[in-house]
């Protein structure tokens, strides 16, 4: 357990409120961006009186338009004037219902219906719903990231990881200052990729290397994640594989058990769904028997 654990960044960005959860001073925030009964109803959950697919469009849209959307070029997110492709929405293979639909926002949050659904609109619906409650309520000033919330996390942290050498609060930290003022779902979105390449175990071959971490938080901050980024984590898992075979597939099955527990949650869901799809395409590799080599870490 690490700063980069999922548990730690959940500090940050939790999964949906209901309407009771809200503050009298919190209301105003909300009900400034969709109608009062609009927000009950997604609260309620009576999506079949409204679209709410075309609201969460709406409301990213708009956020586009006053240039007030997370910084998304580096993450893998659409640029601001491509409002046609704003929301990616993905449905699971599924012989049958249950079906399970994942929306990614523009800046690569990602998240998935909450309810059980009979058919794959209903899914759909229910995942637009979920994205739209979270992205609301990260309109909040309290989702800010301050001064006394960093002090909070660092502390929290600090109790979780008593036996960690330093390092990895060390960077933490360096991530939070450098996200001072934005909110917490964008710092979520950012250290998405850093879960992921601790969870890959390129920050320990880096640090084995003494890369400087400053080098590589930029190098990663500016890069994001990519295709050449995930190949990369494939081919080091094909690598593990070699060595230990069965490791992928049992791997995958962890992470596709997260993933849906996370589902059912109401949380943020990239990390989890990342893992899954790095850890299915290096699976596909090796059950193709292709050939691959492993791009060596180097510190720019």
């Amino acid at each position: 357990e690490t700063c980069f654990s999922s548990n730690s960044v959940n500090l940050c960005v939790g999964g949906f409120q209901r309407a009771s959860e809200f503050t009298h001073e919190q209301w105003p925030f909300i009900v400034n961006r969709v109608s009062e009964a609009q927000w009950a109803q997604i609260c309620l959950g009576k999506i079949f009186r409204l679209n709410v697919v075309a609201i969460l469009h709406n409301f990213w849209e708009q956020k586009q338009l006053n240039g007030s959307s997370s910084d998304s070029d580096g993450f893998g997110g659409k640029g601001a004037g491509q409002t046609e492709s704003l929301l990616l929405y993905e449905s699971a293979p599924s012989p049958g219902p249950p079906y399970v639909c994942y929306v990614t926002l523009p800046g690569g949050s990602c998240f998935g219906n909450y309810k059980v659904c009979e058919t794959q609109a209903e899914a759909r619906r229910d995942a637009a719903r979920v994205a739209l409650m979270n992205s609301l309520v990260n309109e909040l000033p309290c989702r800010r990231i301050d001064p006394e919330f960093i002090a909070h996390s660092l502390r929290q942290a600090a109790r979780d990881n008593a036996c960690d050498s330093g390092t990895s609060i060390g960077t933490y930290s360096l991530l939070l200052h450098s996200y001072i003022g934005r909110s917490m779902l964008e710092f979520q979105e950012m250290m998405t990729i850093f879960q992921l390449l601790h969870w890959n175990g390129t920050l320990k071959a880096l640090r084995e290397r003494q890369c400087s971490r400053q080098v590589w938080v930029l190098y990663y901050s500016q890069r994001g994640l990519d295709e050449y980024v995930r190949s990369n984590m494939a081919l080091d898992w094909l690598a593990r594989e070699q060595r230990s075979p069965g490791l992928i597939g049992a791997e995958l099955q962890v992470a596709q058990r997260e993933l849906v527990l996370a589902r059912r949650r109401g949380v943020e869901l990239r990390f989890y769904k990342e893992k899954t799809e790095i850890l299915s395409l290096a699976l596909s590799q090796y059950v193709d028997g292709g050939n691959y080599a492993v791009i060596p870490l180097t510190c720019r």
